[in-house]
C-alpha cells in the first residue's frame, strides 16, 4: 500500500492542474449537497421536535355547546385511536376589534378566547414566554411569543372590546397548535358568551389527513348529529411552516443534481485523460512490479485525495450557507418561533456528504482506472505519447478543402480526435448551458411572481390611510372624498380601496384572514389561477393555501361572519396565487369590522406616461393624513432567491469552464508534437490561439443548441414543483418569460463557456518553444 501511496502522491504533485480542478468541482458539489439536505431536513424535523415537545394537538375540534354536554365530550377522549386529549374548554368568539392600549391585537375582526384553568394540560402545553397564567375573572393571557413583539405591550394593559368589556393582560404564551388568540379562566369564557366547546386530541396514527379524518369519525360517532362544528389539523401548521424551505428546495435540488452530474463527467474526463496521456507511466509502473490492482489503486487514490480535501472544505462552507439559508427560509412565516431554535444543520448530513462525495468520485473514476489495469506493460511503454488521430486527421482533411481559414478548419477537426473525451466535455457544456438557461428562467419567474403579487402592471401608486388611533395624523378626507380626490388628479385611470380584517368561517375553528375591496376592482385585481373576479355581494375569491387546506372548488358555498357577527353565505368564484385567505368586494357587510370603519389602503392605476413619483408627491401634498408611495421593487425574499440562484449559477458555470479547461490542457499536451510542427511551418501564436479556442467554442455552440431547450424544460418542471412544495397554484404567466433574443444569447453561452475554458491553455500552447517541443519528441 505504501508503494501505491507514493506513486499516487507523485501523480498528484505532477498533475497539479487536474488536482485543483477536481478539488474545486467536488467542493462546489459538496457545498450544494449540504445546503440542499439542510433544507430537506428543515421541512419537518424542527417542527416535529417542537410540536412533540409541546404535546401539540393533532386535531383542535370545536363543538356546539347547545347540542352536546361536557360529559359526552369527555368520553371522546377514550375512543379508539385517541392517545391523549384535553378539554372540553369553553370558547368565545368575539366579533369585534380587540384593542390593547388603543391598538388592535393583530388584524381587526374576530378574536377567539378559550377558557383554560392551566397552561400545562396533557395536550397543547402552552409555553409561557413571560408573565403568569390568568387566575381572576378579568385577566387574559395573549397568544403572542415575546420575540414576535409581545414586549411592546406592557403588563397591566387592558384588552378592550367594542362592547366595553375590559380584560387585564397578565402574560404571554404561545401554542404549538395555534388553538386560540388568548386564554381566560373557564368562568370568564362563559361570561364572554361562549357558544362552543374546544377539545384537543392526539392520535396514534396522525401521519395524514385521511387517518385523522377516520380517527375523528370514530371519536365522535356517538355524539349528537351536528354537534361537531369544525376541526383544524396540525398538518396545516406544519405545511405552512414547510413552505419556507419548500420555496428553495426544488431549484436547489436541481442545482445539486446538475452539480453532481458535472462532477461525475469531469472526474471521468480527468482520469480518462490521465490514463491516455500516461501510457508510458502505466507501463513503467507495471514494469517495476505493480500489479493490475495496484495500478488501479494509484489512479483511484490520485482523484480521491483532492476529492476528500474539496469535500471537507465544501462541507464546512455548506454548513454555514445551509444554516443561514434555512433561517432565511422561515423568515416572516407565522409560527416560525416553533422551529427557529432548531434550524441548525442536522449532524447526520456531515458524514453523509463527507463519505458519499469521495465514494461518488471514486466510482466515477473506476471505469477509466480499469482501463489502466488491463493495459499490458509492453504496449503501454511502446505507446508512449503516440497519438491516435486518424479520425481527427480525416475530418481535418475534409474541412481543409472547405475553404475555411486553416486555423478554423484545424480547430473544428480537433474534437474528432478523441470522441470519448469530446462527448464528456460536450455533456459538461450542455449541463452548464442548461443551468444558465434554467437559472435565468427561474430568476425571471421569481421577479414576475413579485410583480403579480404587487400588481405592478396595474397599480402604480399605493396610498396608505393614517389611523389617528395609532397616534398618526387623521386624514382630512373621508373615503368618498379620497376616491373623488384621487380620481380627479391628472393621470389617474382606476382607483380602488381595501381593508384587511379577520373573521370566522362556519365549520372551521381557526381565524380567516380577509380583505374587502371596493372601487375599480375589476381593472385592478390580481391575476387569477382559476375562475373569475367577484361580480358583486355573495361572491369571493380565495388564495391557493386556503384552496388546498379546505379542499375548495369553484361554485362551493362557505359561510362567513359579517361585521355584525351574522352568518353570510358566500360562493367561491376564483382562486388567486397568494394574498389574503379570502377576498370580497362586499364592502357594506364586511368592512365595518375594520378598526376605523374605513379603508386602510387605496390603489391607483395610472395612464401610460404618467410619472408615479410626481403623482405620489401630489397626493401627499393634498392630505397630510395619507401616505402615498410608488408600487414597485423586489421584496427581501425575492432578492434572496435571485441572489442564491445567481450565486449557484456562477459556481456551476465556473465548474463547467474548468471541465473545458481541463480538456484543452489534455488536448494540447497530447498534441504538442502537432503544434510544434505547425509552428515550425509558419503558424503564428495568434493562429494557434484561434485554432484551440475555435475547437472548444464550436463544441460549446453545439452544447448551447442542446442545453437551451433542456434548460427551458427544467424550468417548466421546477416552477410547478415550487408551487406544489409551497402549497400554491402559480399562474401560467410565470412560465412565459422567454423571448427569442434571450434564447439566442443563451444559445451562444455554450460557446462562451468553451472559449473561456480554452483561452488560457491556448495561450500557453502558443508560447511553447518549437525547438523544445520537437526535441522532447
Amino acid at each position: 500500500m505504501s508503494a501505491v501511496w507514493r506513486a499516487s502522491r507523485a501523480a498528484v504533485k505532477r498533475r497539479r492542474l487536474q488536482t485543483f480542478t477536481l478539488g474545486v468541482v467536488v467542493m462546489v458539489s459538496s457545498m450544494m449537497a449540504v445546503a440542499t439536505l439542510s433544507l430537506l431536513a428543515a421541512i419537518s424535523g424542527p417542527f416535529d421536535k417542537a410540536f412533540n415537545a409541546a404535546h401539540g394537538a393533532h386535531i383542535v375540534a370545536e363543538y356546539d355547546r347547545a347540542k352536546v354536554t361536557e360529559t359526552q365530550l369527555a368520553q371522546t377522549a377514550h375512543a379508539s385511536g385517541v392517545t391523549e386529549a384535553s378539554g372540553p374548554y369553553p370558547l368565545a368568539v368575539l366579533n369585534h376589534p380587540a384593542m390593547v392600549g388603543g391598538r388592535p391585537i393583530g388584524l381587526a375582526g374576530s378574536f377567539t378566547a378559550v377558557g383554560r384553568d392551566r397552561p400545562d394540560s396533557a395536550v397543547d402545553k402552552l409555553q409561557l414566554s413571560s408573565g403568569r397564567w390568568a387566575a381572576a375573572p378579568d385577566e387574559i393571557v395573549l397568544n403572542m411569543p415575546k420575540d414576535l413583539g409581545a414586549q411592546q405591550i406592557r403588563y397591566d394593559s387592558r384588552v378592550t372590546l367594542a362592547d366595553g368589556t375590559s380584560l387585564k393582560v397578565v402574560g404571554y404564551a404561545s401554542s404549538a397548535s395555534n388553538s386560540a388568540d388568548g386564554w381566560v379562566t373557564p368562568a370568564e369564557a362563559k361570561a364572554l358568551g361562549a357558544t362552543s366547546e374546544q377539545m384537543l386530541y392526539r392520535f396514534s396514527d396522525a401521519g395524514s389527513d385521511t387517518a385523522l379524518t377516520k380517527d375523528m369519525a370514530t371519536a365522535t360517532k356517538d355524539l349528537p348529529s351536528g354537534s361537531l362544528t369544525g376541526t383544524s389539523s396540525y398538518l396545516g401548521i406544519k405545511a405552512n411552516l414547510a413552505k419556507g424551505p419548500g420555496t428553495y428546495l426544488p431549484f436547489l435540488t436541481v442545482f445539486g443534481i446538475l452539480g453532481l452530474l458535472v462532477s461525475v463527467l469531469i472526474v471521468g474526463n480527468v482520469v480518462s485523460g490521465a490514463v491516455v496521456s500516461g501510457y508510458r507511466h502505466i507501463g513503467v509502473l507495471k514494469a517495476l512490479g505493480f500489479t493490475p490492482d495496484q495500478v488501479t489503486g494509484v489512479y483511484l487514490t490520485m482523484v480521491t485525495f483532492p476529492a476528500v480535501l474539496g469535500c471537507a472544505v465544501g462541507t464546512a462552507v455548506g454548513s454555514v450557507v445551509g444554516e443561514k439559508l434555512v433561517h432565511q427560509a422561515f423568515w416572516g412565516i407565522f409560527n416560525n418561533d416553533l422551529v427557529l431554535a432548531d434550524t441548525s444543520v442536522p449532524a447526520w448530513i456531515y458524514p453523509a456528504v463527507l463519505i458519499g462525495m469521495p465514494v461518488l468520485v471514486a466510482v466515477s473514476a473506476l471505469i477509466p482506472a480499469l482501463k489502466a489495469r488491463r493495459l499490458p506493460a509492453a504496449v503501454a511503454i511502446s505507446a508512449g505519447s503516440v497519438q491516435q488521430t486518424g479520425r481527427g486527421l480525416a475530418v481535418q482533411r475534409r474541412l481543409g478543402r472547405s475553404g475555411l481559414p486553416r486555423p478554423v478548419s484545424l480547430g473544428l477537426g480537433w474534437p474528432f480526435a478523441r470522441p470519448g473525451r469530446t462527448a464528456l466535455t460536450l455533456s459538461t457544456v450542455v449541463l452548464g448551458v442548461t443551468t444558465v438557461t434554467m437559472a435565468i428562467g427561474l430568476s425571471a419567474s421569481v421577479v414576475k411572481y413579485g410583480d403579480v403579487q404587487k400588481q405592478t402592471d396595474r397599480i402604480q401608486v399605493s396610498v396608505a390611510v393614517d389611523n389617528p388611533k395609532f397616534g398618526q395624523t387623521a386624514p382630512a378626507h373621508s373615503d368618498d372624498q379620497l376616491f373623488a380626490l384621487l380620481r380627479s388628479m391628472p393621470g389617474a385611470v382606476h382607483v380602488s380601496a381595501d381593508t384587511p380584517l379577520q373573521t370566522r368561517m362556519a365549520g372551521y375553528p381557526g381565524v380567516v384572514r380577509m380583505a374587502v375591496e371596493t372601487g375599480d376592482t375589476d381593472a385592478l385585481h390580481p391575476d387569477l389561477v382559476h375562475g373569475r373576479w367577484p361580480s358583486g355581494p355573495g361572491e369571493v375569491v380565495v388564495d391557493s393555501e386556503f384552496w388546498h387546506a379546505h379542499g375548495a372548488a369553484l361554485g362551493q358555498t362557505i359561510t362567513l361572519d359579517d361585521s355584525d357577527g351574522r352568518p353570510r353565505s358566500e360562493t367561491i368564484v376564483g382562486e388567486t396565487a397568494g394574498g389574503w385567505d379570502i377576498t370580497s368586494t362586499d364592502w357594506d357587510h364586511f368592512a365595518k369590522l375594520g378598526p376605523s370603519g374605513r379603508a386602510a389602503t387605496f390603489s391607483v392605476g395610472l395612464s401610460k406616461g404618467t410619472n408615479p413619483q410626481s403623482f405620489a408627491a401630489a397626493v401627499r401634498k393634498a392630505d397630510p393624513g395619507i401616505q402615498a408611495s410608488v408600487n414597485g421593487g423586489t421584496d427581501t425574499m425575492q432578492k434572496v432567491m435571485v441572489s442564491v440562484i445567481s450565486s449557484l449559477t456562477v459556481m456551476l458555470m465556473i465548474v463547467a469552464a474548468l471541465g473545458v479547461f481541463n480538456t484543452v490542457v489534455l488536448n494540447t499536451r497530447e498534441r504538442r508534437k502537432d503544434l510544434g510542427m505547425l509552428k515550425a511551418v509558419g503558424m503564428t501564436p495568434r493562429q494557434v490561439v484561434t485554432m484551440v479556442v475555435i475547437s472548444m467554442a464550436a463544441l460549446g455552440l453545439v452544447g448551447g443548441v442542446v442545453g437551451v431547450p433542456l434548460g427551458m424544460a427544467v424550468h417548466r418542471i421546477v416552477i410547478p414543483l415550487t408551487g406544489h412544495s409551497t402549497h400554491l397554484d402559480l399562474p401560467s404567466s410565470l412560465l412565459h418569460v422567454w423571448d427569442w433574443r434571450m434564447l439566442a444569447l443563451l444559445g451562444l453561452s455554450g460557446a462562451v463557456i468553451g472559449a473561456l475554458g480554452a483561452w488560457l491553455p491556448s495561450i500557453r500552447a502558443a508560447k511553447a518553444p518549437v525547438a523544445e517541443v520537437l526535441r522532447t519528441e
